[in-house]
């Protein structure tokens, strides 16, 4: 048994989750449109070129959870779900994942997108263990700070190397499938590391590294 891991955006699914749900909360007018959408945009095109400020993402990704009850932000994900994400789960990446799952090796998904919105993606591929970005809360609420690190580059090998000492899991054999430079730094620390529907600086890299090419869609 290994440890199969999995990124989420664009490799499991085809889109940007956290992109989406930014265009979902302008959409429903839970945002100001104009403003919201722009700086969306502006935070996507930087996450693609690897120049994202994580830290000014987070704030702007996370702020509206401030402004609502947990409640109401749970109706409102919900409906993000059904509509926007079950439509770009990938068939092929739910093959994937059960094929992991056949060989009894343990499910973990990885991922920069926060928790709030990785979780319920999560089960929707039977994934039982998550890293993400862990959304901070004081009493009922939403701070718009952040527990820990970011699990975004760098971050998702710090975060993975406290899960595996708490868990007792290891890297011997372990897998990790992602479409993104980004994740160049974990994919490096794996035995398999998989580059799926890669990006073309992650592609580029990966044909160098001779490392395996597949895709999803």
């Amino acid at each position: 048994m290994a440890l199969a891991m999995f990124d989420l955006d664009n490799t499991l699914i085809g889109g940007d989750s956290d992109y989406l749900w930014g265009r979902f909360l302008v959409d429903r007018s839970i945002v100001d449109g104009a403003e919201y959408a722009a700086a969306n945009e502006r935070f996507y095109r930087a996450y693609q070129a690897g120049t994202l400020d994580i830290h000014a993402y987070l704030r702007f990704a996370l702020k509206p959870l401030t402004q609502h009850e947990p409640r109401q932000l749970r109706v409102w994900r919900a409906q993000f779900i059904d509509e926007h994400i079950r439509p770009i789960v990938l068939d092929q990446g739910r093959d994937l994942v059960e094929s992991h799952r056949g060989r009894g090796d343990t499910l973990l998904m990885i991922t920069a997108t926060n928790r709030f919105l990785a979780e319920p993606i999560a089960a929707l591929f039977g994934i039982e263990h998550l890293l993400a970005t862990d959304p901070e809360m004081v009493g009922a609420r939403y701070t718009g700070a952040i527990i820990g690190i970011p699990t975004f580059r760098e971050g998702k090998i710090k975060a993975l190397e406290v899960w595996l000492e708490q868990t007792g899991h290891a890297l011997s054999g372990s897998y990790y499938y992602s479409d993104s430079h980004n994740d160049i730094p974990l994919l490096e620390r794996v035995c398999h590391p998989i580059a799926v529907d890669p990006n073309p600086e992650l592609h580029q890299h990966a044909v160098q590294h001779a490392w395996p090419i597949i895709s999803l869609r």
